[in-house]
C-alpha cells in the first residue's frame, strides 16, 4: 500500500473546510495557505512517510501548477500530485507544462485528472458542454497527451481538438501517472482507456469492491491493467472514544446554515461521485457511521471527500487492511489541522500498517 496526503490550499483549521470554494478560503479561523504554511504541512507529510501529496483545482483554489512548483523547491523526496481541468487548456500546452515541472523538481509529478462536476463553475469558466461531453474531450485530451510525451511529431483532427506537428522534441522522461476520478458510466470508460489510477471516494469497502471488479473488466477489455486508490479523511486517536469525540467536535463545528448552503450547492452538481457522497448522509454522529468506523459526516459541509476513517490507531490501520481486500492500493488522506495530522496519521498509523502487512506477507511465505 502506498499512502499520500493533501495539501489545503484553501486554508486550514481546526474544522471540516471546503476543499475548492471561496466560502470557506477566508473564513476568519482558518490558517492562510501561505506558501510559508504550505511548506510545513508538505515537509510534515515528507518527514512523515508519505510518498506524495494532492493538491485541490477550482475557482477557489490558487492555481495547483504554481503552488506545487514553489512547494517542489522546498522539499526533496515527497511527489506532487497536480489536478488540472481537461478542457481548460489545451494537452499539448500541458504535455510542456509537465516537461518543465519534471525538470524544475527531479522528475517528482503525479497528475489528477479533473474532469469537473459543477456545472455553474464549468461556466463561469466559458465551458458549457455537458457531462458525458465532458468525459469524451477528456478521453481525447488524454489520447493526446501521451502522443505529445512520445516525443514525436503528430497530427491530429478529432471532435475537441486539432494538431498539426504537435509533440515534444524528445520523450518526457519519467512520465507522470495519470490518477482519474469520475463515478458515472462515461467515466469509467474514459479510466479503463486512458488511466493509470482510479481514485475513489470513500465509500463502504463492498461498494469500492464492486467498482474494482467492474473496472477491471473494462480496463482487461482493453488490455489494460488499473491501479485504484481511495481519497479519504482519517480521524485516529489513542482510543476508539477519543475519535469520535473528535468526530463530535467537527460535527458540532459545522454551523446548520453553512451545512444547508452546501448542501444547496451539491444539488446543483451532475457529478455522479458527489451524488454518491451526498447520498451517504443520515443523521446525528454516529447516525453517520455508514460502515464500521466510516463516517460521512465531512459530506455535510465539504464538497468531494465525504467520509473519514474513524477510531483507534490499530481500527484505523485494520481498515486500510479492509479496503486493500476490496483492491485499493494507494490512499489519499487528510485532517484538520493538516500539519498536525500528518504527523499523527504518520507516526502512530502507518507504521502498524505497515508492520500488519510484513506479518502477513511472513505468514503467507
Amino acid at each position: 500500500m502506498r499512502f499520500h496526503w493533501f495539501l489545503p490550499t484553501t486554508g486550514d483549521g481546526h474544522d471540516v473546510r471546503s476543499a475548492i470554494t471561496t466560502t470557506d478560503a477566508y473564513r476568519p479561523s482558518a490558517r492562510p495557505a501561505t506558501v510559508a504554511y504550505l511548506t510545513q504541512v508538505a515537509r510534515a507529510a515528507e518527514q512523515a512517510g508519505f510518498e506524495a501529496a494532492l493538491t485541490p483545482v477550482g475557482a477557489g483554489c490558487p492555481d495547483p501548477w504554481i503552488v506545487c512548483a514553489a512547494l517542489a523547491q522546498h522539499t526533496e523526496r515527497l511527489r506532487l500530485l497536480v489536478a488540472f481541468r481537461t478542457g481548460y487548456a489545451l494537452p499539448t500546452l500541458l504535455a510542456q507544462q509537465a516537461q518543465s515541472f519534471q525538470e524544475i523538481s527531479g522528475g517528482r509529478l503525479l497528475l489528477n485528472v479533473v474532469t469537473g462536476g459543477d456545472p455553474v463553475e464549468q461556466r463561469a469558466y466559458g465551458d458549457f458542454l455537458d457531462h458525458d461531453a465532458r468525459y469524451a474531450r477528456t478521453g481525447e485530451f488524454l489520447h493526446l497527451l501521451r502522443r505529445a510525451w512520445d516525443g514525436a511529431p503528430f497530427d491530429h483532427h478529432g471532435e475537441h481538438y486539432r494538431v498539426e506537428g504537435g509533440g515534444l522534441p524528445a520523450p518526457l522522461d519519467p512520465r507522470p501517472p495519470l490518477y482519474f476520478g469520475g463515478a458515472s458510466p462515461a467515466a469509467e470508460q474514459v479510466a479503463a482507456r486512458h488511466a493509470d489510477v482510479v481514485l475513489m471516494w470513500g465509500e463502504p469497502p463492498q461498494a469500492v469492491a464492486e467498482r474494482v471488479g467492474r473496472l477491471r473488466t473494462l480496463s482487461a477489455a482493453h488490455g489494460r491493467t488499473l491501479g485504484y486508490g481511495l481519497r479519504v479523511h482519517v480521524i485516529a486517536r489513542d482510543t476508539n472514544e477519543a475519535a469520535w469525540a473528535e468526530a463530535d467536535r467537527l460535527l458540532a463545528g459545522m454551523d446548520p446554515a453553512r451545512v444547508a448552503e452546501a448542501q444547496r450547492r451539491f444539488a446543483r452538481y451532475d457529478s455522479v461521485g458527489q451524488r454518491r457522497m451526498v447520498d451517504l448522509h443520515a443523521g446525528g454522529t454516529r447516525e453517520l457511521e455508514i460502515h464500521p468506523g466510516l463516517w460521512a459526516g465531512v459530506g455535510l459541509v465539504r464538497e468531494g471527500a465525504g467520509t473519514a476513517l474513524v477510531g483507534s490507531y490499530d481500527e484505523v490501520a485494520a481498515l486500510f487492511q479492509e479496503y486493500a481486500a476490496a483492491g485499493v492500493e494507494e490512499f489519499v488522506l487528510s485532517g484538520w489541522p493538516h500539519l498536525e495530522e500528518a504527523y499523527r496519521v504518520g507516526e502512530h498509523v502507518l507504521p502498524r500498517v505497515r508492520c500488519d502487512v510484513s506479518r502477513t506477507a511472513t505468514s503467507s511465505g
